[in-house]
């Protein structure tokens, strides 16, 4: 099995139509129909259902679908890796990122990195550690920010300058929001967002006792998705200081939990992973920055 090939079959079931798909690949349908033909007789397995319009994807075409996304990322990886071997100017990062104010240490570390790297080209994939963690073990990623202590035996990894402080999103009308510090007793009985990974470890251990008295209406892995919802008045957002806006036009405010509920940040790579030489010089820079040596905020 080819990697070209499975971009023709990507190529494919992203467009879920044979003419267009082979516009794009700049080769020609029947060449294209032959090549997806031999892909599926050397897997033994149909991999499209074919209509009059349109190609849909069967079962294991799906499965496919998800490895060859898989294993063509790796192979450009590869590529743009040894591409920048020998090019001091720069090269590519790969960065998987959870939700943060602490990012901007990130991202103000990379702004000077790029001073002295000036081809540097980062690619950043958001998400929560289930989606990012799985990325970084298949060597999608150079390096995963994580919301939880990374386990030593399989990750390196750096702690953040500050911890994120959680609390709760409370439309400004809201009687709640007359209350300077949110308990657990508060919230029972009301509708809460949250996301599934915090909820059963973070606010789940801070609630308690009360906790089985508290209801999640709904988990969201964005933060920004679940403020909207609290607007509308559908519930209250558990979520970190400073990712949503709540100044006094925003219609919403944040108050902290108590007792005080933080969360450390840390960037990881994995330990038995050679670094491409731009994500090792990267490292190198953050270990001889503010970054690693709790500074005041920046500003």
């Amino acid at each position: 099995m080819e990697i070209r090939t499975l971009r023709y079959f990507l190529a494919v079931a992203r467009e879920e139509n044979m003419t267009r798909a082979a516009e794009i690949l700049h080769v020609t349908q029947p060449t294209l129909s032959k090549q997806l033909r031999s892909l599926e007789e050397e897997l033994g397995t149909k991999l499209f259902t074919r209509h009059s319009f349109s190609i849909q994807l069967t079962d294991k075409g799906l499965l496919l679908k998800n490895r060859a996304e898989d294993l063509v990322g790796m192979a450009d990886k590869i590529e743009m890796e040894f591409a920048s071997l020998d090019d001091i100017r720069g090269g590519d990062l790969y960065l998987g990122l959870a939700e943060s104010f602490q990012i901007r240490y990130l991202a103000k570390a990379i702004q000077d990195f790029k001073e002295r790297y000036p081809a540097l080209h980062y690619h950043i994939t958001s998400g929560d550690t289930e989606q990012i963690a799985d990325k970084l073990d298949k060597g999608l990623l150079d390096f995963l920010v994580l919301a939880e202590l990374p386990d030593a035996r399989k990750y390196g990894y750096l702690a953040f300058p500050e911890k994120d402080v959680w609390g709760l999103i409370i439309p400004a009308a809201d009687p709640l929001a007359a209350k300077k510090k949110i308990r657990s007793a508060d919230l029972k009985g009301r509708p809460l967002f949250c996301s599934d990974q915090a909820w059963g470890s973070e606010i789940k251990k801070w609630a308690g006792n009360d906790f089985s008295d508290l209801i999640l209406e709904g988990s969201f892995r964005l933060s920004y998705n679940g403020s909207i919802f609290t607007k509308e008045g559908l519930g209250y957002l558990l979520t970190f200081d400073h990712l949503i806006d709540t100044s006094e036009a925003s219609g919403l405010v944040f108050r902290p939990l108590a007792p005080k509920l933080e969360t450390a940040l840390y960037l990881a790579w994995k330990r038995h992973q050679t670094l491409s030489p731009i994500a090792e010089r990267f490292l190198q820079h953050l270990r001889g920055t503010a970054f690693v040596s709790h500074p005041t905020p920046l500003q």
